[in-house]
């Protein structure tokens, strides 16, 4: 396995559908973007399709030169809204725990606003050796090369693109908007149901 050459064992985690349940507090945020800004937007939708970043999202409801205006109204809006409702998905910690218990560093990688990731993940307890935000798919790979992560484990096609990218493992959990076929039809080393079942692969492929 690719992390096995590392001196140290590093896996890099995506967020939102990862690591945290973000869709709560996505949906809520939504809705109030679009009380303030009188822009209908479908707040059950845009919760679908989470993964690519939030300007990929915004096109959909303003006009393109409105997006990053939007982006930052929304991302402002955000530590007010959308913290408090979201939980850590199942096994989480535990996933977290079981890469400390083999010696190694676990980090986060997302495409998430950075300053916005760390709240989640202090409001929730989740402690990572490294947080790493506003980078999407194939531009992921910068920050697991940086801290040498072996392995990567993301929802998305997008983080089966960075993973490989980067010459790390993919580990894929289908746990977000692509199902376990589109993970492996991207190129996912592995597809886990859901990250209660990282901590057996992890032991297992060691």
């Amino acid at each position: 396995m690719a992390y096995m050459t590392s001196r140290v064992l590093t896996v890099g985690f995506d967020l939102d559908m990862t690591l945290i349940d973000s869709r709560p507090g996505i949906r809520a945020c939504y809705q109030a973007l679009s009380v303030r800004t009188g822009t209908f937007i479908d707040a059950d939708l845009a919760v679908t399709r989470l993964g690519p970043p939030l300007a990929d999202e915004l096109v959909n409801w303003f006009p393109a030169e409105e997006v990053a205006a939007m982006a930052d109204v929304y991302r402002e809006m955000y530590p007010t809204h959308a913290i408090a409702p979201t939980p850590a998905m199942a096994g989480a910690r535990e996933a977290i725990a079981a890469v400390r218990a083999a010696g190694g560093r676990a980090i986060v990688v997302t495409a998430k606003y950075e300053p916005n990731a760390k709240l989640h993940l202090s409001h929730l307890g989740i402690d990572a050796d490294a947080v790493i935000g506003d980078l999407w798919a194939e531009r992921k790979a910068e920050a697991l090369r940086e801290y040498d992560a072996g392995v990567y484990v993301g929802d998305h096609t997008g983080d089966v693109r960075g993973a490989r990218t980067a010459g790390a493992l993919s580990v894929a959990v289908a746990t977000g908007p692509c199902d376990a076929e589109e993970l492996r039809a991207a190129g996912a080393d592995v597809v886990l149901k859901d990250l209660l079942e990282f901590p057996n692969w992890l032991a297992a492929h060691q």
